[in-house]
């Protein structure tokens, strides 16, 4: 029996909870009727154009993403706006949008935990707690490496992108224990200093946070790794695929459409001393 929307979000709000979203989120179904049957699924980091586009192509009947369209207030849905055009796209091309944001970050088997894995980490526990709910994680390698070695295997598990890693510590530096937060973290170095972390892996370092974070560790541990925002969230789109898998009978593909907005560097030096 094929399912409606409404049992697809279900499945969605069990595994992800809308409780559990930070306060200032925007989650939940975007558009689309409850009632409508959905027999494809279409999984993305962003609600982009092309990915909208991508979803039309496919003949999905709903878009699953991580961020969020409508963030913030909006006035008018008109075409000559990015947004107007992407809800349009949306009801004209009959596609439900649903979004799991932060909900997703925080939830066992979310992005922060999909990240973990990718990383090689076992025996997680939550690295902080934001509005009671268990952000990032920590866990161990199975055996030391050096930051150098660390960095070349997360890049081969996380989905590639034009802009790689950046790296803050020293290439031979040994690494054991390791922080993750998937998208932007640099909010959270006391905890990662406080979990006692070798390496933070995490996205959108900004200059001053992570230069005053090296400057803590006195050149010494916790080391930075920038994975990129898209990067560190995409590879928990096959966990939402695996999940919903298990309990609908539905069609799910994962979006080929690279969200991430970088398209090549010039310039880049290796300046860590790695070969």
């Amino acid at each position: 029996m094929t399912p409606t929307l409404r049992d697809v979000v279900d499945v969605l709000e069990r595994l992800y909870p809308p409780t559990s979203a930070q306060s200032w989120d925007q989650v939940g179904l975007v558009t689309g009727d409850p009632d409508q049957p959905v027999e494809r699924i279409l999984l993305a980091v962003d609600p982009t154009l092309a990915v909208i586009e991508e979803a039309r192509g496919k003949h999905a009947d709903l878009l699953i993403t991580h961020h969020p369209l409508l963030m913030r207030g909006v006035h008018s849905v008109a075409t000559t706006s990015a947004k107007g055009a992407s809800v349009t796209g949306l009801i004209v091309g009959d596609i439900a949008l649903y979004v799991a944001h932060t909900n997703a970050d925080v939830a066992a088997a979310g992005v922060c935990e999909a990240l973990a894995t990718a990383a090689g980490l076992t025996d997680t526990v939550p690295l902080s707690l934001v509005e009671d709910q268990p952000l990032g994680r920590v866990g161990r390698l199975g055996s030391p490496t050096t930051l150098g070695a660390f960095a070349t295997a997360l890049y081969a598990a996380l989905p590639a992108s034009a802009v790689g890693l950046r790296v803050a510590g020293p290439a031979d530096a040994p690494v054991q224990t390791v922080a993750v937060l998937g998208g932007a973290g640099d909010d959270q170095f006391a905890a990662v200093r406080a979990s006692g972390a070798d390496v933070y892996v995490t996205a959108d370092l900004r200059h001053h946070p992570a230069l005053e974070a090296r400057e803590e560790a006195r050149g010494d541990a916790p080391y930075l790794i920038d994975a990129g925002h898209w990067s560190s969230e995409a590879v928990w789109l096959p966990s939402v695929r695996e999940e919903l898998g298990r309990a609908l009978r539905v069609d799910i593909d994962i979006s080929t459409v690279r969200t991430d907005p970088w398209t090549f560097t010039v310039g880049a030096e290796n300046l860590g001393g790695m070969p």
